[in-house]
């Protein structure tokens, strides 16, 4: 992942991988799409990750997973 996107620091959470210059793990955006909730709900919820950082993210993890093998992903 892109080192300016996301951030993992064990003084951070733990640890947990944020959204770089936040305290909002990258699991919670993961969590509402799978919920069915809308990109626009996640960030009213936490207005302090931006919009093109969710975009970039989910870009990023498309091409990732349509780079791999679909089977060693799944």
């Amino acid at each position: 992942m892109n080192n300016q996107l996301i951030v993992k620091d064990p003084e951070i959470l733990s640890g947990i991988p944020v959204f770089k210059g936040t305290r909002v793990p990258v699991q919670n955006l993961l969590d509402y799409l799978e919920a069915g909730d809308s990109i626009e709900e996640f960030l009213d919820d936490f207005p302090t990750v931006k919009k093109e950082n969710v975009l970039m993210f989910l870009n990023i993890s498309i091409k990732y997973y349509l780079a791999s093998d679909y089977e060693s992903v799944a």
